[in-house]
């Protein structure tokens, strides 16, 4: 069965790409959801993961479409879901996820880290801990990775450019 958000999301970023003067496949994957579990009440956006083959693409072109700290990745990612959503109704929206050369499996790996050792700091000191800089996504990935720790909460402080997440006990 075709999914047909998923053929969008694929052949928009194709197509980007192709803009780009890097032509490269695509590799679209669907992804499970907290909404396909049975105790949730309200189901999350479908969600799929665009893998950009690397194969072709020179170290540079990697480069470039990683950009500093994966800011070219998660500003194409952004455009993904912004304009891949649009005018469309809630059924048919979709969250994307760009993925180039394993880049968003090491950084989720580091989040995660990142995540334990903030709780390690928070448990043995007891004071908050704050974190340095992370994109919007970033933030959402570790307050998602920290709802298992019951003993222990993350919230957003400041404002962008300079936004930190912060750890501490309940």
């Amino acid at each position: 069965m075709t999914d047909s958000r998923m053929q969008r999301g694929q052949k928009w970023l194709e197509e980007l790409l192709r803009l780009m003067k890097i032509p490269a496949k695509v590799k679209p994957e669907r992804q499970a959801t907290l909404g396909e579990q049975e105790d949730v009440s309200e189901p999350e956006p479908d969600s799929y993961w665009l893998t950009i083959d690397h194969t072709h693409l020179t170290p540079a072109q990697v480069q470039i479409l990683v950009g500093a700290e994966g800011g070219t990745l998660d500003a194409i990612q952004y455009l993904a879901n912004a304009i891949l959503n649009l005018g469309q109704e809630q059924e048919e929206q979709a969250t994307y996820t760009v993925e180039l050369n394993g880049y968003r499996v090491r950084r989720e790996a580091e989040l995660r880290a990142l995540a334990e050792y903030a709780v390690q700091q928070v448990r043995a000191n007891g004071q908050e801990f704050e974190m340095e800089y992370l994109s919007s996504a970033e933030r959402r990935q570790i307050h998602t990775f920290l709802k298992e720790f019951t003993d222990l909460e993350s919230y957003s402080r400041g404002k962008e450019p300079d936004r930190r997440l912060v750890v501490r006990r309940r």
